[in-house]
């Protein structure tokens, strides 16, 4: 026998049965959209695309020449780098200057007390007030010794004690030039204990020392100034690499610990002499007048580009992309190369590719079926990426 059983719904609950089908029918199409898309292809919307600030463009033929990365750091010329020290030692009286201020050639940057100062100007004083005696006194022995009045002996005597007493003037004139006291100054009678020390150049302060009170001799760094307006870097080549260099060269470096940002240079001078390391160093010139608060001493990463140079291989045309355009995960590079471009949105291709050089933002690409004409996502393709 044959049991057939009937299911009975109230009039409300059938309603909203028919409601939900109607609605999940109505969906349907999108989600069928999403699943047309393969493995390799990724589906983004319009309104995606302009929320993601995504942009479009066509791979270039680019020449890119071979570089050598090497790295240096910022530095200075000998000239703009001076230690401040003391000709004659004493104490400081005075410095009020801290790393980092900044100085003009002839500013007063510290000031040394000294009792032996007073000494010096008061046997300059002395000395000169002789002269006056001893020079009327040499001119007498003169005349008495040409008109054969006076012995050549004591003529003698007068001229070296004359010359003797000029020499010894001169002396303590340069010491106490040399120790910034105004001659002019101390023959008006204005002596003091207290050196002012100056600087030579203009610049920063890189370093201080001393603190007040405390006694300086004349092996002692008071501190030390940097003038900054001649930088240039500092490379280190290894010896291997040093034929392929050449004055005029360009160079693109930047500085690794505080952004991605490149800047200009040119090769200068190479070294003639290799040191313990087996390296060569390389004198390069900043080029460009928009140049960041560099500091001597920070540490850079530069590519010095070959060109034609004896050894380089030249120039050489490749299909490039901007490296934004270029996404790396799990040690494979990829591309996303627009398949179909629809009303509702785009579909994207993954493409493995395999880069070459890079320079001034573009980088080498080679990939099956990439070229010219190909339409590849050169901004926003790093969270679209997705490794294999």
């Amino acid at each position: 026998m044959r049991i057939t059983q009937h299911l009975y719904l109230p009039g409300h609950l059938l309603l909203l049965a028919l409601l939900m089908a109607c609605n999940s029918k109505e969906g349907s199409p999108n989600a069928t959209a999403e699943t047309q898309a393969g493995p390799d292809e990724i589906r983004i919307s319009s309104d995606q695309f302009k929320e993601g600030d995504m942009l479009l463009g066509n791979p270039s033929e680019r020449a890119f020449g071979e570089t050598l990365e090497v790295s240096g750091v910022l530095d200075v010329p000998p000239e703009n780098r001076v230690v401040i020290s003391a000709v004659q030692g004493g104490f400081v009286k005075s410095i009020t200057l801290l790393v980092g201020d900044e100085v003009r050639k002839g500013q007063q940057v510290v000031s040394l007390e000294n009792p032996e100062f007073l000494r010096l100007q008061q046997q300059y004083l002395e000395t000169r007030e002789q002269i006056p005696y001893k020079e009327a006194e040499y001119r007498r022995q003169k005349t008495l010794f040409e008109e054969h009045i006076s012995s050549e002996k004591l003529f003698l005597q007068a001229e070296g004690d004359y010359r003797s007493s000029l020499a010894r003037l001169n002396g303590l004139g340069s010491q106490l030039e040399l120790l910034n006291f105004s001659l002019e100054a101390v023959e008006s009678g204005n002596l003091s204990a207290v050196s002012p020390v100056f600087s030579p150049i203009s610049g920063s302060v890189t370093r201080v020392n001393v603190r007040k009170g405390a006694f300086v001799s004349p092996a002692s760094e008071i501190m030390e100034i940097v003038d900054r307006d001649h930088l240039h870097l500092e490379l280190t080549v290894y010896e291997k690499d040093v034929t392929r260099l050449h004055k005029g060269q360009r160079i693109r470096f930047g500085l690794p610990e505080l952004s991605e940002q490149q800047y200009d240079a040119r090769v200068y001078l190479i070294g003639t002499s290799i040191d313990e390391n087996r390296t060569v160093k390389v004198h390069a010139h900043l080029e460009g007048d928009s140049k960041p608060d560099f500091l001597v001493g920070m540490f850079v990463r530069a590519s010095i580009e070959l060109g034609d140079a004896p050894g380089g291989s030249g120039q050489n045309q490749w299909l490039s992309l901007p490296e934004s355009a270029v996404v790396t995960k799990a040690g494979q590079s990829w591309i996303l190369i627009l398949e179909e471009k629809q009303e509702s949105g785009y579909l994207l291709r993954q493409m493995p590719v395999v880069t070459g050089l890079s320079a001034e933002g573009f980088i080498a690409v080679e990939g099956e079926g990439l070229g010219p004409q190909s339409k590849v996502l050169i901004q926003g393709a790093f969270n679209l990426v997705e490794a294999p």
